[in-house]
């Protein structure tokens, strides 16, 4: 089991299953990561990998649609692409 920290949610902690997909989890745990889509189309799910980024599997081409070279550089990932191999601590831009 690995530990996946939801900072942005009161750094609520729940333990998955490696290779588990981040937007899954946070969908099955009421952990309040935002989307729309759940495909990598739209972004919503933009998210930054605090903690543990070499915890997480390759960046997949939807993601590089989606987001930037500098934001893939900076730790930004998208929840529904993004698979778990390991302790990570997540947080996103709460919206208004």
């Amino acid at each position: 089991m690995v530990d996946i920290v939801f900072v942005t949610n009161d750094r609520k902690t729940v333990s998955v299953a490696e290779n588990s997909n981040l937007l899954r989890v946070s969908l099955r745990e009421q952990c309040g990561l935002p989307f729309k889509c759940g495909g990598g189309n739209c972004g919503t799910c933009k998210c930054h990998i605090d903690k543990g980024l070499e915890n997480t599997d390759p960046v997949k081409k939807k993601e590089r649609n989606i987001l930037s070279d500098e934001d893939i550089e900076n730790g930004y990932r998208l929840g529904c692409q993004t698979f778990i191999l390991g302790d990570v601590e997540v947080s996103w831009e709460v919206k208004k």
